[in-house]
């Protein structure tokens, strides 16, 4: 689009504007209606119809009338003499008529007028109607019609459509703008062609004497009225910098790449594709993520179209069946940034069913933006700019963020210039004090305004240059370079930290000022000199820093000698010096506009391990422990085939482990620490876990540097320890407890899950039976990482200690005593280390989630039962062997058990599988894992707790061991009571059969050995017997009170007494501070509230005072109009009886003439 003092439009634009009126989409609205209304009418004026809607070329702009204003008729030049002036005199004040602008636009279609001249001759109805005034500004010869006569003439104008396209092959081409074309409509003045005025002819006529495309001007104000819509066609050859993006579905398309580059232009094409199509139902949306990274000093402008193919239902009931998200893709860009979880609004949203093109303005600076993209089958992006950009996958734009944006090397490399201009000219006498100025000017950001903030930011500055000379070097400087270097910047004070070393390296106060203290007058004269010698130091620099002096002279020759050096690799030492010194500065914010890119520089490292071949299984995938040196902004992502994937994150001091959001690791301030973070990695292989898969963990940070590996490689195999088993329901909810025992310092990771997924566990680790980590879940719950510390014996360490004492007091004589000091001093270790520890794996049922149906708990009834049975077998057999061995082959049968033991420790993992091939899945079991490194397979012992069974076995055992046959004895007596109680039982219901002859007699027909087996597996059938009286409810088993006993309960008691002493006080200052607050916020609303009614009372009083005031000054006005209208009132009374005065003065002597005529 050109404007209209452009006579010669280019011939071959780069942009070209369509305006289209397409119809309205109504929806039974009214207002919808009006609209339509409004938009045929107005189009009708100039010559288009909204039953045939087009697209027009907007060709011209003009801000002139399209008619020259007629002359004015000449004024006789007497008119012009002493013109008057009107002066019109109205209560109402003055308005000033706004005259409309003339603004048009330049509309191109060739079916302008196209109605009117297919037809075959004159219509002369509407010619009749011409004569009616219209408001066109151009004169269209086409006139005002009813909607109703356009639709009986369209089927006319089809057939004439239909014929041109038939008749005329290449009626497309001659559609096209031309420079012929406009050529013809180049003159302003004749913008309408002629043929136009004349009367409508035929259609062979006005193809041989009108151009293809017939041009009319319409008002602005017309414009938004007429069309809705503006098509904007660019030229993507004009583009330097264009790169494509295609991909469709892999069950449509088979999957091709192709990259294409040409010179001049960086191009990169992928598309991709398929053989056959699927139903709506088996192709979900295709999505998209792409990343856009533009980085430029001025602003650009990225032409993206945006191409889609959908899946179009061909019958009505497929139609019904598409949804409104499949009928349409959709292109969204969204800033973007890896360190941060906030979210923006979009840049650009483009809704398209076909091909939909928008241009994104971006400001000047590095810009990141994730555009996100769906579409039913397939998409194209094709982007177009003048301004190097960059698009891609996350692994293309990421390496490009962790360099320094365009605006940072600008700014730096301006610092650097002035600097090393200052440099060059440093003993110039006519040049330096200009450029000292220049780089104060470049250096010194301009929101800094204050005389102080000016002093800080220069030292800033000097000590960064300092610091930039030492990293180029390699090394500190020496002497006579720091003098240069101050003499460069002028500041005498930029290494005070580094003179008490240098002072203090080698030097020692002599013997007479060991144990002594300076007197005043010493500490008086040792000031002077100081001072004295800071004065002569800072004289020199300052001489050095003005040119013409020797000392400027040798400081220059120094500088030169170290800028050679510095600048071999310029942009690397101007970006470290602007690095260093928005890093030193308290104004890091809003210190330079280039900091405004900042958000888009990351720094990042990958991590890679390979999954494990396991299939429907839980894994650990990774587990490392990385060093924190400084306080750093981390975010671990993670990139796995497997889409049940788990990052955790524990800080090793405290145990805690980082937020999570939405089962991500959120962006953290990552603090130093002793022991590290621990990063761990957890999934669940699907069926077909793809092999070969590799799983990557990517950590993200602003800046270097980032959490370092504790050692060189990550490691992906682990050992891992399974145990499974029936769930038995009791009374503590237990689901099972194993003890684990460790040679070495271990890092462990526990996993427990259960057959039911809604089960709610809690899953602890016991220490001493005292929880030192615990972690709660739904069918599923992991402890991360837990470090299990091996148990260190005292004794031995004290045995190793005297041994060492001895041999050295042989070896050394006179030495010994001190060494035994040594050694004594390091007996002290922490409790951590010298305490015994006793694991405890415990995980139970919360709430009474796991409930269990009728046949599942006959089946948990009938596993308990077969365990008791067993236990009572191996009581039996144990009982017997008792009996007929001595005591001596008691001690070595003993041993022999515990030989057996050893070896089915070594075989727990055989036992373990076998247990899984035979345990059956349907019923309600669990299974626990525990994953170790396998440097450590052996370091660790896991087996299930049976601590209080074997100190019930201990007891009994004792009791054999004291008095032989014991066991055999209570054996009987219980089965004689049992017995006993059965033939009561039986006695009993004997009775009641007499006193009933009709009630059945069960248990008639029974032997005495079924009675016994019945009675003694059944126990629970029995009356109940009041035993309270025989068991001690205190404790499990009987414990001898002793004075260690004691002295615990005191010291527990002492605890818990100095506790409550401690939470009291601490309430109570508390409730203290809290009362303070309180009296402090009072106190602080009372004086609000005063001066805030002081405020109002001031307001109310100035608004009084105003009212005054005012009120005071329209009464005097009032007062003063009054009096001059009371005036003005007694002037016009004054002159009117003058007036009757002097007309009655002049009325007397005519009437008495006249009488005096008539007497006569």
């Amino acid at each position: 689009m050109h404007r209209g003092t452009n006579k010669h439009p280019h011939p071959n634009p780069d942009i070209v504007v369509f305006a289209a009126c397409y119809p309205f989409q109504l929806h039974n609205s009214s207002f919808g209606f009006r609209k339509m209304a409004n938009s045929s009418e107005f189009l009708r004026r100039y010559g288009l119809s909204l039953l045939h809607s087009h697209a027009v070329l907007l060709t011209r702009t003009r801000a002139c009338p399209l008619e020259s204003p007629p002359k004015p008729p000449p004024v006789p030049r007497w008119k012009l003499i002493r013109q008057p002036k009107e002066i019109l005199v109205t209560a109402e004040p003055k308005k000033i008529p706004l005259s409309k602008p003339e603004q048009f636009i330049e509309v191109a279609s060739p079916f302008l007028s196209y109605r009117t001249r297919s037809s075959g001759g004159s219509v002369p109805e509407l010619e009749t109607k011409q004569n009616t005034p219209r408001k066109c500004s151009h004169g269209s010869p086409l006139v005002s019609i009813t909607e109703e006569e356009e639709t009986e003439c369209q089927e006319g104008l089809e057939l004439g459509a239909a014929e041109c396209t038939t008749n005329s092959p290449n009626c497309t081409d001659k559609m096209e703008v031309t420079a012929e074309d406009k050529k013809n409509s180049d003159d302003i003045s004749n913008d309408r062609p002629q043929t136009e005025i004349k009367e409508p002819v035929t259609e062979e006529s006005s193809a041989t004497s009108k151009p293809v495309l017939q041009k009319t001007w319409v008002d602005l104000e017309d414009f938004d009225k007429c069309f809705q819509t503006l098509l904007v066609f660019h030229k993507p050859q004009t583009y330097q910098h264009h790169i494509q993006k295609s991909h469709f579905k892999n069950t449509v398309l088979s999957k091709t790449t192709v990259a294409v580059k040409s010179s001049g232009s960086s191009t990169q094409t992928l598309s991709s594709g398929s053989l056959t199509v699927a139903s709506p139902e088996q192709c979900p949306e295709v999505r998209g993520t792409y990343y856009l990274c533009v980085d430029s000093l001025q602003p650009s402008q990225i032409l993206i179209s945006f191409s889609a193919l959908l899946l179009w239902g061909h019958a009505a009931e497929e139609k019904q069946e598409m949804s409104a998200a499949h009928r349409s893709a959709v292109l969204i860009a969204v800033p973007h940034s890896w360190t941060s979880l906030q979210s923006q609004l979009p840049f650009l949203s483009i809704k398209t069913t076909s091909t939909k093109a928008a241009v994104l303005n971006l400001p000047s600076g590095r810009h990141v933006l994730c555009i996100h993209i769906n579409a039913a089958l397939g998409y194209h992006v094709h982007l177009c700019s003048k301004t190097p950009f960059i698009f891609g996958e996350e692994e293309t734009i990421m390496p490009h963020l962790t360099k320094e944006s365009v605006h940072f090397i600008e700014q730096a490399s301006s610092i650097f210039r002035a600097l090393s201009r200052l440099v060059a000219s440093f003993s110039d006498k006519q040049q330096q004090p200009a450029l000292r100025k220049s780089l104060e000017e470049t250096h010194c950001p301009r929101n800094i305004s204050t005389t102080q903030e000016k002093w800080e930011h220069c030292k800033v500055f000097n000590l960064a240059v300092y610091h930039m000379l030492c990293e180029a070097l390699g090394r500190k400087l020496k002497a006579d370079e720091q003098f240069a270097v101050q003499a460069l910047t002028a500041d005498p004070s930029l290494f005070p930290e580094e003179y008490p070393a240098i002072l203090n390296a080698d030097l020692e106060p002599p013997e007479m000022w060991s144990d002594r203290e300076p007197t005043d007058r010493e500490v008086k004269a040792v000031t002077i000199l100081q001072a004295g010698f800071r004065g002569h130091l800072v004289r020199e620099i300052l001489d050095a820093s003005k040119p013409g002096t020797k000392e400027n002279l040798s400081a220059s020759k120094i500088l030169s000698s170290l800028w050679s050096t510095i600048e071999s690799d310029a942009h690397k030492h101007a970006a470290f010096l602007l690095r260093d010194i928005i890093k030193n500065s308290k104004r890091k914010a809003d210190l330079y506009p280039c900091l405004r890119d900042e958000w888009t520089k990351i720094a990042f490292a990958d991590y890679t391990v390979s999954l494990p071949d396991t299939a429907n299984s839980w894994v650990l995938v990774f587990r490392e422990i990385f060093l924190v040196s400084e306080e750093m902004l981390v975010i671990p992502k993670v990139y796995s085939p497997i889409p049940n994937c788990l990052l955790h994150v524990i800080n090793n001091d405290t145990g805690e482990e980082m937020n999570m959001v939405f089962n991500r690791v959120a962006p953290h301030v990552y603090q130093p620490n002793k022991l590290g973070y621990t990063f761990v990695a957890e999934a669940i292989t699907p069926e077909l876990p793809p092999s070969g898969a590799k799983w990557r963990m990517c950590l993200i940070g602003s800046k270097e540097p980032l959490p370092k590996l504790s050692r060189d490689t990550p490691v992906s195999e682990f050992s891992v320890e399974e145990f499974r088993d029936y769930y038995i329901p009791n009374n503590k909810n237990l689901i099972c407890r194993y003890r684990v025992h460790v040679t070495t310092d271990t890092i462990g990771t526990i996993q427990l899950q259960t057959s039911h997924p809604d089960v709610l566990i809690r899953l602890s680790i016991l220490d001493h039976e005292k929880q030192v980590a615990g972690k709660t879940g739904k069918g599923h719950v992991v402890i991360p990482v837990f470090f299990f510390l091996a148990n260190k014996d005292t004794e031995e360490k004290k045995q190793e200690q005297s041994l060492s004492e001895n041999t050295l007091q042989q070896n050394e004589g006179e030495d010994s005593a001190v060494k035994k000091s040594i050694s004594s001093s390091d007996q002290y270790q922490p409790p951590t280390e010298t305490m015994v520890h006793k694991y405890v794996v415990q995980a139970e049922v919360l709430y009474k989630t796991w409930n269990l149906s009728e046949s599942q708990l006959a089946f948990a009834c009938s596993v308990k039962d077969l365990e008791n049975n067993e236990t009572r077998v191996s009581k039996l057999e144990d009982i017997k062997r008792s009996s007929t061995t001595n005591t001596p082959n008691r001690d070595g049968h003993k041993s022999d058990a515990a030989k057996t033991q050893r070896k089915t420790k070594g075989d727990k993992g055989k036992s373990a599988a076998a247990n899984e091939t035979s345990l059956d899945l349907t019923k309600p079991n669990w299974m626990l894992r525990v994953v170790t490194d396998n440097s450590k397979e052996k370091g660790i012992d896991v087996k299930r707790d049976t601590e209080r069974i074997d100190q019930i076995k201990a007891i009994k055992n004792a009791w054999e061991m004291a008095e032989p046959g014991r066991s055999a004895k209570a054996f009987q007596s219980r089965l004689h009571f049992l017995k006993q109680v059965q033939q009561k039982e039986c006695g009993d219901a004997a009775t009641e059969e007499n006193k009933d002859p009709d009630a059945s007699r069960p248990g008639q027909d029974i032997s005495q050995s079924a009675s016994n087996q019945k009675l003694t597996d059944t126990p629970c059938s029995f009356p109940h017997m009041d035993y309270s009286h025989l068991t001690r409810h205190q404790k499990d088993s009987p414990v001898v009170m002793d004075l260690h006993i004691e002295e615990a309960q005191q010291r527990e008691r002492t605890e818990k007494i100095q506790t409550y002493r401690l939470v009291r006080e601490h309430v109570l200052e508390c409730r203290k501070q809290e009362a303070f607050n309180r009296m402090e916020l009072m106190r602080r609303q009372l004086e609000m509230y005063q001066n805030m009614q002081a405020a109002f009372e001031q307001r109310c009083k100035n608004f009084h005072n105003a009212c005054e005031a005012f009120n005071s000054r329209h009464r005097a006005s009032i007062k003063k109009e009054q009096e001059e209208k009371q005036a003005l009132e007694e002037a016009q009374s004054a002159a009117l009886e003058k007036a009757a005065f002097t007309s009655a003065s002049a009325q007397p002597p005519n009437k008495q003439a006249k009488k005096a005529g008539k007497k006569k």
